[in-house]
């Protein structure tokens, strides 16, 4: 018979994938002697089971699961469902990698109408008890039934306003069983049935809950933002209950050995005295700091900090704690490797690496190279911020600087993000389901929760600017407005929060780029003496290509020539040559290109100061540069002495219905030789005199767009070599050059061996490559994309992460073809996935050269690549 359920006893550290990352650490807890509430996990292979049996657990399942209560109880000395001194348990989720705040969490399960009254009794303390049942009936509707939050808040308020209570703990037992009568009548009313009052009954129901909520819309999203596959599951966490709300010894908090969002050396947290945990993370109250515990109970304090200590030592990490004092007693209910800010993350491995707990391969191994895109990000502009008007401040949640128009619900942030608008999320308070309104916005603001809560959390992970617990605001969600520091704040109003002091101000404050410290060097200096991978980066500008040097690419994989055509002094000149109807006029305007390509590419030589550079010839379907304004083609007749209609006409004749597909590429090249010749030109002349002028060694490095055909690639070649040799001859120089491809048609993949006779490289297009093997376009896939994710026919978008199956198959094909046929080939990747950390992995293991990306994305693409170096040792 296969073992579904686990105690805390049975497990270790190391079965996190069976047991969760929870699940796996209350196993070693409990092992290393640590005061643990003790329980039992129920596997992510349950989970599965779960769903693989139509979302129903089996017989067996449930039999183990009522077997480990069983021993709890033994273990506890107490009995689940008695009358008079109930065993209640709590009921968590926990998956393999750390979802913050994406799973959901039922307290004080076991309470019914009966056992409450034996529990007051028991425990002495009838106050404590029934605002323990009100909370576990408040988690139970929300989290198992999935009724809306709002109808118990509403019920709480009206009766604290009625009975003139600040907080919930101003009131007394019987107001609470007033509460109690409302949540069970509203519960009825709304679920058609009594509250459940069986304990096995509510116990199975919130483990199916749990299972449940893996498939969640949020913790679908969270997976795609993160790389989590949909088949790990979660596991289920049953623990005796601890109490944190059973007077002014009792508390409950959560604290992290190291700050997460700088980093600095020194215990961090907040604890609430009489309160149970979801109050701190939910922000219902705002907590005291946790150095505020050696005032209140100094022995508990004590001994959480030696707890504490032996954690990080034990894990070698900072580690993320949740605690519960009862009456003066400490238990520890959990811990994980934190959640931290990239600067946070990047201090932490240097300073442990220094303090001797890991080696330079592990602090690289360890930080998220994803998260590195936080350390690129802007900050205030410092004369912009002493001109700005501060209206508020409160806690630094999530550090960074963000300006944006105001909203006050996540699909109005999502809907505003799309149209192009920077947004500024404002709320009460933030819950999972926010979550995809927080990814648009630049930052976060929250009225309630302090530094732990739900919006610190999850903004400090996607590494948004984030300040919360601003008690001053005065908010208005249905009207979309706010009051702070006298000033009414509309919706679409523009404010600016910095993260990094939880300033609030006025307007929407200049920001500027960020700048690459110390400690990141550091770990980028590790980074490259691991990796095997080169990175370089796709770039059009001079600008561009100093940022990505700066950056540390090592190169250009990808110079987009089209991109230098649009200026408005030489957008008439490309539109010349494309309605011209002979080829001497069509070389005369091409002639006049000629000194702007080359001028970019002196300039963009000169950055590179000798590193390579790519350049991709002409690309896109030349309808793309064709004037749509009525007063750009009068003055394009007007030019080229043509009437108004015959420019119209021989638009309209260009005019592609699939230009993917059309007529561009090397497509171009074939029908207009002479654009290839002029391209060539530029290239070569641009070389040789930045070799005259800067001694820069250049080979340049000439690939032809969207072959699909060897023949087709040779045709193109040959026009190019016979430019670039009269080139030289004319200058007299012997400077070599490299001709290769773009490998983004399926029939190039396949055919790689012939065309690799002809190609001196391959530069995989995976953007085309991907467009063209699932025959979608990349433009129109976000139409219904989000149905597929529903559905779970992709976990992921293709164009953010490589197709490793179809797509990789095919890259992996003709990276093996080409070695065949000409063993040095040089391969590279230049699609936007060659900053994606999973796809460099992938481009590692198939043993490409190089990866090339957006000049921002480098340092990620270098960590990326080291990762893939250690992990595939």
């Amino acid at each position: 018979m296969a073992k579904w359920v686990y105690l805390f006893k049975e497990g270790k550290a190391d079965m996190k994938n069976l047991l969760g990352g929870k699940g796996a650490n209350l196993a070693e807890m409990t092992n290393l002697g640590l005061p643990i509430p003790q329980g039992f996990t129920v596997t992510t292979e349950a989970c599965t089971d779960y769903y693989t049996s139509g979302k129903k657990i089996t017989d067996e399942i449930q039999g183990q699961i009522f077997d480990a209560l069983k021993t709890l109880e033994e273990l506890q000395g107490k009995k689940f469902g008695d009358t008079e001194d109930p065993l209640l348990v709590s009921v968590r989720s926990g998956a393999r990698a750390s979802m913050p705040g994406m799973m959901d969490t039922i307290l004080n399960l076991g309470l019914n109408d009966v056992s409450v009254e034996g529990f007051a009794k028991k425990t002495g303390n009838p106050r404590f008890a029934y605002d323990s049942y009100r909370r576990f009936i408040q988690m139970f509707s929300d989290v198992v039934m999935e009724m809306s939050k709002t109808f118990f808040e509403g019920i709480l308020t009206e009766i604290k306003d009625a009975k003139g209570a600040k907080f919930d703990t101003d009131l007394t037992a019987d107001d609470l069983k007033e509460v109690i009568a409302r949540y069970k009548a509203i519960y009825k009313e709304k679920m058609g049935a009594e509250f459940p009052q069986d304990p096995k009954v509510q116990l199975m129901e919130a483990v199916k809950a749990v299972f449940r909520s893996w498939d969640n819309p949020r913790a679908i999203v969270y997976r795609r933002m993160n790389d989590i596959p949909g088949d790990w599951g979660t596991a289920v966490n049953v623990q005796a209950m601890v109490f944190g709300n059973m007077g002014n010894t009792s508390g409950t908090g959560v604290a992290f050995t190291r700050n997460p969002s700088t980093g600095e050396n020194g215990i961090y947290g907040e604890y609430l005295i009489n309160a149970q945990g979801e109050d701190v993370v939910a922000g219902i109250r705002t907590p005291q700091p946790i150095t505020k515990l050696a005032e209140d109970l100094p022995e508990c304090y004590k001994e959480f900090m030696a707890i504490a200590h032996k954690l990080e030592d034990h894990y070698r990490d900072m580690q993320d704690m949740e605690f519960t004092i009862q009456e003066g007693k400490l238990y520890f209910l959990q811990t994980r490797n934190g959640k931290r800010t990239a600067p946070a993350a990047i201090k932490i491995a240097c300073d442990l690496v220094d303090e001797g707990k890991i080696t330079p391969e592990e602090a690289v191994i360890r930080i998220e190279a994803k998260s590195l895109d936080q350390l690129l990000h802007p900050t205030f502009d410092p004369a912009a911020l002493k001109a700005g008007e501060v209206i508020g401040s409160a806690l630094p949640a999530s550090p960074g600087a963000a300006a944006g128009k105001v909203y006050f619900t996540a699909d109005e942030a999502k809907a505003h993000h799309e149209a192009g608008e920077r947004v500024i999320l404002v709320r009460l308070e933030t819950s999972p389901e926010d979550i995809e309104g927080m990814h648009a916005a630049e930052g976060i603001l929250t009225v309630r929760g302090g530094m732990t809560s739900h919006a610190a959390v999850v903004a400090r992970g996607m590494g948004t600017a984030c300040v919360s617990g601003c008690g001053d605001i005065k908010i208005n969600e249905e009207e979309k407005h706010f009051e702070l520091g006298g000033h009414s704040i509309k919706e679409g109003d523009y404010i600016s929060l910095d993260g990094s002091t939880g300033k609030i101000y006025l307007g929407d404050i200049k920001t500027v780029e960020a700048t690459v410290s110390g400690d990141f060097g550091r770990i980028m200096g590790w980074a490259d003496q691991f990796r095997t991978l080169h990175v370089r980066t796709n770039a059009d500008t001079p600008t561009d290509t100093r940022n990505a040097v700066k950056l540390g690419a090592e190169g250009i994989g990808l110079c987009r020539t089209e991109h230098m055509f649009f200026e408005e002094d030489r957008i008439p000149k490309i539109r010349k040559m494309i309605l011209s109807d002979t080829v001497e006029a069509r070389e005369a305007a091409l002639n006049e290109l000629i000194p702007f390509q080359k001028g970019d590419f002196k300039a963009m030589y000169k950055a590179l100061e000798g590193r390579p550079m790519t350049v991709r010839y002409l690309d896109p379907p030349l309808h793309e540069f064709l004037p749509t304004k009525e007063e750009d083609i009068e003055a394009l007749a007007k030019d080229m002495g043509l009437t108004v209609e015959a420019i119209k006409e021989k638009c309209a004749e260009l005019h592609e219905f699939n230009p993917m597909m059309g007529h561009r590429g090397c497509r171009l090249a074939v029908t207009y030789p002479e654009i290839a010749k002029m391209q060539t030109r530029a290239v070569m002349e641009a070389a040789i005199e930045v070799k005259a002028e800067d001694g820069y060694d250049i080979v340049p490095e000439i690939m032809i767009p969207l072959v699909g055909e060897k023949k087709e690639l040779k045709y193109v070649k040959d026009v190019v070599v016979e430019t670039a040799e009269a080139v030289k001859k004319e200058k007299g120089s012997d400077i070599q050059y490299h001709i290769g491809t773009m490998i983004e048609i399926p029939r190039a993949a396949l055919t790689a061996d012939a065309i690799a006779e002809e190609a001196e490289f391959f530069s995989f297009g995976t953007n085309d490559l991907t467009q063209m093997t699932f025959g979608f376009s990349r433009d129109d896939a976000g139409k219904f994309l989000d149905s597929y994710y529903k559905a779970k026919i992709y976990e992921s978008d293709p164009f953010a992460r490589l197709d490793q199956t179809g797509v990789g198959q095919l890259v992996q094909m003709a990276a093996e073809k080409g070695r065949k046929t000409r063993p040095d080939i040089k391969l590279g990747i230049c699609g936007e996935h060659g900053g994606d950390p999973s796809s460099i992995e992938f481009c590692h293991k198939v043993g490409l050269n190089y990866v090339s990306c957006s000049p921002f994305r480098v340092p990620i693409a270098r960590l990326a690549a080291a990762q893939a170096a250690l992990n595939n040792r």
